[in-house]
């Protein structure tokens, strides 16, 4: 649109615009506002819209120099390293296997669009919400929930990342120690890092985190906080085992410890039971827990909850008070209106029914053509936790497989302390479907021999 059109120029008419590219005069409004928001060009009412004057420094001008914001910011640097992507964006045409989000076409779009129209079109759609959240949303989580959690026990909040920031500043003090399993979550530790608090691992085996460990680090670190994910665990799949669920809430209990559960998985079933909640069986207020709408609607869908009973959660009330007042009020409205819908019930369905199918092609596929490894098939989620061959480097292995085009994750972001072995963990539900996993495992398979020792 601005080709050829030099600073101070006036751009043609939108209908000028419109004859010339062949589209809409609303997507010329649209491109226009665009533009006019990147200050690329201002618009003169009754005049036109022109091209704006690009602002260069005067010629021999020094640079501005932010020297002293090193000292005035402290040591107070926020780490994301665990989150950010090192190697940048993947290539074009890479398949991606290294997401947490489901595929477009396994995102209940048109529902989460004609939701959003009906909350949209509300006498009281722009209103204020209040603090802790719209009251039948609240109540939808606390059905949701179950172990006679009511409505005054949620907090909605704005995902499951921003339930993470709020527990973990709530819940514990600036430098405090919290166990975490090993692996676990990444950005649960850039949260709890961001929050001021030492991840201190705890390892787990196929049957979740170990109650005689976890014991064990509760008494030498002292610590007062658990994070963990019972049900699917991210990375791993692992299910807490059901001897294994009062052990860890007693120990906690012994400590006088809180546990946030981390449920992100609760709608990511692959067909068969899901277990309970780990707060269904919480009879003393120890369990802080944390859901999301995101993972099994879409990423934009930000809706989460916290629940939790007594002080703390007055304290993560306040908390989200001073951070951000409320989750806008639209947003709340169509998630209600999607738990409400029959719709979602059959779009959790399909979505299961869809992860088991993409779950089983990408194991039988890393089974063909990534020989050496070693993996357990989970019930739930949607990822592989794939144990790489002894002297693979899995930062180098993910670097070669995205120079063959397929990005997956390297392993070693996923523990707060020295990984035992490398390992990968490989996506099914952000590829566009069973064709484009088989062909990212064959190309991770490629990349994996051509680093194998004695290939030419």
């Amino acid at each position: 649109m601005l080709s050829g059109l030099a600073p101070g120029d006036r751009l043609p008419s939108s209908r000028e615009l419109v004859k010339r590219y062949r589209v809409g005069p609303a997507t010329v409004a649209r491109a226009i506002a665009a533009l006019a928001a990147e200050g690329a060009v201002v618009t003169r009412p009754g005049s036109g819209t022109y091209v704006a004057e690009r602002r260069s420094r005067p010629d021999g001008e020094a640079a501005v120099d932010t020297s002293w914001q090193t000292v005035a910011l402290t040591d107070r640097a926020v780490d994301t390293r665990l989150i950010a992507d090192p190697l940048g964006p993947p290539p074009p045409g890479a398949i991606s296997m290294d997401g947490g989000y489901v595929h477009r076409s396994l995102q209940p779009t048109r529902a989460l669009s004609a939701a959003l129209a009906r909350a949209a079109r509300r006498p009281d759609a722009w209103d204020r919400a209040p603090a802790g959240g719209l009251t039948a949303l609240r109540a939808a989580f606390a059905h949701m929930i179950g172990g006679g959690a009511a409505p005054e026990d949620v907090l909605v909040t704005a995902g499951g990342q921003s339930a993470l920031s709020i527990a973990f500043r709530a819940v514990a003090g600036a430098g405090s120690p919290v166990l975490v399993e090993s692996p676990t979550y990444p950005r649960a530790l850039a949260a709890a890092r961001a929050a001021g608090l030492r991840p201190v691992p705890v390892p787990i085996d196929g049957d979740g985190v170990r109650p005689d460990l976890l014991a064990d680090a509760f008494a030498m670190t002292g610590a007062r906080l658990l994070y963990c994910q019972p049900t699917f665990q991210n990375p791993t799949g692992a299910v807490l085992a059901p001897e294994r669920r009062r052990q860890v809430l007693d120990v906690a209990r012994a400590a006088g410890a809180f546990v946030i559960e981390d449920d992100f998985a609760r709608y990511l079933g692959h067909g068969g039971p899901v277990p309970r909640p780990l707060v269904d069986d919480d009879r003393d207020g120890t369990v802080v827990y944390v859901t999301s709408l995101t993972k099994p609607a879409a990423p934009s869908l930000r809706i989460g909850a916290l629940a939790a009973r007594g002080p703390v959660m007055e304290r993560m009330r306040a908390v989200r008070l001073v951070d951000d007042f409320f989750v806008t009020r639209p947003l709340q409205e169509a998630a209600l209106e999607v738990l409400g819908s029959p719709s979602w019930d059959r779009h959790v369905r399909a979505l299961g029914t869809a992860l088991r199918e993409r779950c089983a092609v990408l194991a039988a596929a890393v089974t063909r053509e990534v020989p050496g490894v070693v993996f357990s098939v989970p019930a739930g989620g949607l990822h592989l936790w794939v144990r790489l061959p002894t002297g693979v480097d899995d930062a180098v292995l993910t670097g070669a497989a995205r120079r063959n085009g397929v990005v997956v994750s390297a392993g070693g972001r996923y523990f707060a302390a020295e990984p035992p072995a490398a390992h990968l963990r490989i996506g099914f539900a952000a590829a566009a479907g069973p064709a484009e996993l088989a062909e990212g495992a064959r190309r991770l398979g490629t990349a994996l021999a051509d680093l194998s020792p004695g290939r030419e």
